[in-house]
C-alpha cells in the first residue's frame, strides 16, 4: 500500500520521524501551542459577528 495509506504502521513511522526531527521537548510545547491555537479558533467561529447584526 505504499506511505500515502493511514495505516497505524506508516502513522507510527511519521510520529518517529517528527520525534527524531524535534526532541520530546519541542514536541511537548509544539503541541502545547497547537492545542491552544485550535482553542482560540474554536472560539473564534461560535462567536457571532455583533458588527453585521448592528446595522440591520
Amino acid at each position: 500500500m505504499g506511505l500515502v495509506g493511514n495505516s497505524p504502521m506508516s502513522l507510527l513511522l511519521i510520529l518517529a520521524i517528527v520525534l527524531l526531527v524535534f526532541g520530546p521537548g519541542k514536541l511537548k510545547h509544539l503541541g502545547r501551542d497547537l492545542g491552544e491555537a485550535l482553542k482560540q479558533f474554536r472560539g473564534a467561529i461560535k462567536e457571532e459577528p455583533k458588527e453585521e447584526h448592528e446595522d440591520k
